[in-house]
């Protein structure tokens, strides 16, 4: 079982939406079994929240569903739980590589690593307009497909 953490900076945007996504692509794919996904930030800025109410109108515009998830933050402990840690910028990318134990097996990528976009990062919607969340949700969906197409 391929076990995936994605990661942002407060856990309320596109982390969460990268792990809706997945995990309705795994739905939708029967693949539910082969995977164990999960979101988390970097920052502890909102534990226990839930996702950004705009990303969550953005899912639900197009049939994912992500009010049952709830912000918290990367722990140290992540790096032996997860085979792979999905950061959707090259900061929390820095982040993530600060923290990571020396013996850690967990794999840190860029989550477009996954995508011929010419994209490096996933931008952050947060201060941005409607548009964005449906950009960011545009890119993680192709990222999402050829993630789970690899290990499928």
């Amino acid at each position: 079982m391929m076990k995936i953490l994605f990661v942002c900076l407060g856990n309320i945007c596109r982390s969460p939406a990268a792990e809706a996504t997945f995990r309705q692509l795994c739905q939708q794919q029967g693949t539910e079994q082969r995977f164990t996904w999960d979101s988390a930030g970097t920052a502890a800025y909102h534990i226990g929240k839930a996702p950004d109410k705009r990303m969550c109108a953005a899912a639900k515009a197009r049939g994912m569903a992500m009010d049952d998830l709830r912000a918290r933050q990367v722990k140290v402990s992540d790096f032996y739980e997860y085979d792979m840690i999905m950061a959707m910028d090259k900061s929390n990318m820095a982040n993530l590589l600060s923290m990571r134990p020396v013996d850690s097996s967990a794999d840190v990528k860029l989550m477009l690593d996954y995508i011929d976009s010419g994209q490096a990062e996933v931008p952050d919607p947060y201060y941005g307009d409607e548009d964005g969340f449906y950009e960011v949700l545009d890119l993680l969906d192709t990222a999402c497909r050829n993630l789970h197409n690899k290990y499928c």
